[in-house]
């Protein structure tokens, strides 16, 4: 076999499967930096302050700005922002370098009057590492570690600000449990955290290779293993390469851990980071403060789009366009009805939606989208909610029909401004075959007077006729005329507010055995019941 299976991790009364995530972790994103080095176009200075603003906004506080030692941007951009007091005082910027003299000197020359700083050291770990690439001895890459440790000491003495260090077994998942546990340890050690001091312990996915539980299994193991646990922070960053970078941060979280590196959206190298968007909508959606402001994403990705330049999938998890929209049916009218149910209730219960869109930015206007799979439940939500309509529920198959037949045709998704205009066209205020003009109404304690010009097809004739109500004048009048007909089904309701309100009313009618819906508008109510009787009575010359 040209693959071998990663071996299982060797815990036998593991606890984090019994665990679960109640309170947001610390956030670090690495946008910045590794975020930066997997794009096609690094990030200009520009961009980089524009994403650094964004970062800020949304409420990170420890944000790595870069590789100040590895390029000429990374170094301005990290002077530009201490230099021009860009960098709140709650806000720790994060460095990061490799273990070598030069670019830890560097390093600290970049970060000169910043306030807060976290330095992060790494070196790689792993066997394949070792062996094939640097042909190293374990106690040689811990001898690189502690080198790099003892340098960050030297260049960071007597710096004005409050450093913190970080240190990263880079492929830490691909590294022997037991040899991560001791360069770690060994590092922490040399490092001396003071009293109420904190090492930041970066255990990385740096290549996922395993399945999400091991990630978790590995993380509780070194928290088992790992010296001076209470001056250390367990910090998790992992990558995507098996598609299960969240799940395994997930789960390695319920594993103890306290800190994750991640990016907005995933990008990054490969397959990209763990996605901090959709981790701290996960937590939201648990009813957990994510400690990050996600209201509103369409800015987020509108951001991170136009500095990465990378376009975000309409899947994308919560930011997607797509991600609230309903095509099918059976789902179309579950939402309709979880949304007229949502109403009276506190707590979000809408079947489909595992959050509500509002909460994230975005209104309801694209939940529910037509095209040929959808079904009359989803035109009715979308006629009621944003045109006001109240369909009654007999009708709603009919108007499906008509609108789903207009879908079949374009062969897509129809708007809504479409899917309105199919609707009043097919029937509202019809009056092809059949016509009331000049019309007069008049109505006291005991009856209504109805008297204007009906028109058959090109026959007028002038009726006055008198009723119990205008809508059965209106009705004597066709049926003096030999138009029969049954009303079936009447329904009206205000249609808008204010003082150009007008009205909406919908008649069921039967001829030969057959019902037909039709629909009225009118500046009151009487007239909406007019238009409809009319629009019903031209539908069943329609077939």
């Amino acid at each position: 076999m040209k693959y071998k299976k990663f071996k299982k991790i060797d815990i036998k009364d593991r606890t984090w499967p019994d665990c679960e995530i109640t309170k947001a972790p610390i956030w670090c994103s690495v946008d910045l930096r590794d975020g930066n080095q997997a794009l096609i176009k690094p990030m200009t200075l520009e961009k980089k302050i524009h994403f650094f603003n964004l970062l800020v906004e949304m409420g990170f506080k420890e944000i790595e700005v870069g590789f100040p030692s590895a390029s000429e941007v990374e170094y301005e951009f990290t002077r530009y922002l201490i230099e021009n007091d860009l960098i709140p005082d709650d806000v720790t910027i994060q460095v990061l370098t490799q273990a070598r003299e030069h670019l830890i000197k560097k390093s600290a020359e970049a970060l000169v009057g910043a306030k807060n700083v976290i330095v992060h050291l790494y070196n790689s770990t792993s066997v394949n590492q070792r062996e094939i690439v640097f042909k190293k001895s374990q106690k040689e890459i811990i001898d690189i570690a502690l080198q790099g440790v003892a340098w960050i000491k030297e260049y960071f003495e007597g710096f004005s600000g409050n450093v913190r260090f970080e240190y990263s077994p880079e492929s830490f998942t691909q590294t022997e449990l037991e040899f991560a546990r001791d360069i770690c340890n060994e590092v922490v050690d040399a490092w001396n955290p003071k009293e109420g001091e904190k090492v930041i312990l970066n255990l990385p996915a740096t290549v996922e290779s395993a399945t999400a539980n091991i990630y978790a299994d590995q993380i509780e193991w070194m928290i088992r293993e790992i010296k001076r646990r209470d001056q250390v922070t367990i910090s998790l960053h992992a990558h995507n390469d098996r598609g299960t970078a969240i799940a395994a941060t997930e789960l390695a979280l319920m594993a103890g851990a306290d800190r994750v590196e991640g990016t907005l959206l995933g990008n990054g190298e490969r397959t990209g980071n763990v996605d901090i968007v959709t981790m701290g909508l996960n937590m939201f959606t648990q009813g957990i403060d994510p400690k990050l402001d996600f209201s509103d994403v369409d800015k987020i990705v509108k951001i991170v789009e136009s500095v990465n330049e990378i376009s975000t999938n309409v899947r994308h998890p919560y930011v997607g366009y797509l991600v609230y929209t309903a095509f099918s049916g059976s789902h179309q009218d579950a939402i309709k009805k979880g949304m007229e149910a949502q109403k009276s209730k506190e707590q979000w219960c809408v079947p489909y939606l595992p959050i509500d869109p509002k909460d994230v930015g975005r209104n309801y206007e694209s939940i529910i989208r037509i095209n040929s799979q959808s079904g009359k439940g989803g035109i009715s939500y979308i006629l009621n909610t944003n045109y006001g309509y109240k369909i009654p529920k007999a009708m709603e198959p009919i108007v499906g029909k008509a609108v789903q037949e207009k879908s079949d045709k374009v062969d897509g998704i129809l708007s809504e401004e479409q899917i309105v205009q199919i609707f009043e066209k097919e029937f509202v205020n019809k009056n092809d075959f059949y016509k009331i003009s000049n019309l007069k109404i008049s109505i006291d304690d005991k009856e209504a007077s109805v008297e204007g010009d009906f028109s058959i097809g090109d026959k007028t004739h002038f009726i006055k006729v008198k009723a119990g109500g205008i809508i059965d004048a209106v009705s004597n009048g066709f049926k003096e005329l030999g138009v029969e007909f049954k009303v079936v089904e009447y329904f009206e309701h205000a249609l808008s507010h204010g003082s150009d309100a007008k009205a909406a009313a919908y008649f069921a009618v039967v001829v030969n055995g057959k019902i037909h819906y039709g629909v009225g508008v009118g500046d009151n109510i009487s007239y909406a019941s007019i238009n409809a009787l009319v629009s019903s009575l031209n539908i069943t010359k329609e077939g």
